[in-house]
């Protein structure tokens, strides 16, 4: 039966996850929970114009940790929604990442904040504060390691789906959505991957002091993945193309 263009969301995908299951609650409760931790001002409440001043210098990491942890949310949320499975992989997989978003709050906060005190010569505070050269290698390994999973995961979840395509009913353009939302979440443990290498090679070499400056901005190498995706969609539709042509 056609699918008519009403029951088609604005991503391409028919909506197939229409009820919350338990997993997908604790699992948005899970990253809710997280976010808390990234609070401002966790622990106390300001008592002061000074200490509220304080607690308010913490908004950028905070808000650049939030973004972090609100695209994998978003990544899961929309998992469910264009699939709707919630079968055994899906619920180990989904557990994984509460697992590793969980961890992965701390180098999160402690990296941008660090980063984010550096970057204003102090005047952003850090609670935690990275003055060594061994304290920036433990939290960029941390981070590499727990964002490459948090990564992987989506991807296998997303692979998942994939190998269900012909009993999930997907049709043209929801398969090539998925292998286009799967190649998405790979490039994060690839560049990841990437971040920890130079990271090693930095700890091996501190007579190059400059290799510790690399492992951190590769990650803007994800931004390379909206010009990828497009190629990548390109290719796929063009090869769908010319298979069809065959078939006639």
């Amino acid at each position: 039966m056609a699918i008519s263009s009403k029951e088609r969301n604005r991503d391409g995908f028919i909506e197939r996850g229409a009820e919350v299951t338990r997993l997908e609650a604790f699992i948005d409760a899970a990253f809710a929970f997280a976010v808390t931790l990234l609070v401002i001002s966790v622990d106390t409440i300001p008592a002061s114009r000074e200490e509220m001043l304080i607690a308010l210098k913490g908004v950028p990491a905070f808000a650049v940790s939030f973004a972090m942890i609100a695209v994998f949310w978003y990544g899961h949320a929309a998992y469910t929604r264009r699939y709707g499975l919630d079968d055994l992989p899906s619920t180990l997989l989904g557990l994984t990442l509460v697992f590793f978003v969980l961890v992965f709050v701390y180098p999160l906060k402690v990296m941008f904040a660090a980063f984010f005190a550096r970057m204003s010569d102090g005047w952003l505070p850090a609670h935690f504060m990275l003055e060594s050269r061994e304290d920036w290698i433990f939290v960029f390994l941390g981070f590499g390691v727990v964002f490459a999973t948090m990564g992987t995961v989506l991807a296998l979840l997303t692979r998942h789906a994939w190998n269900l395509r012909d009993q999930l009913g997907l049709d043209i353009e929801e398969r090539v959505g998925t292998r286009c939302v799967e190649l998405s979440w790979w490039l994060i443990p690839i560049v990841s991957l990437i971040s920890i290498a130079l990271t090693v090679v930095a700890a091996s070499a501190p007579e190059i002091p400059w290799l510790l400056g690399l492992p951190g901005p590769v990650y803007m190498l994800l931004a390379a993945q909206y010009p990828l995706i497009t190629w990548f969609r390109r290719r796929l539709l063009r090869k769908i193309d010319a298979q069809t042509l065959v078939a006639d």
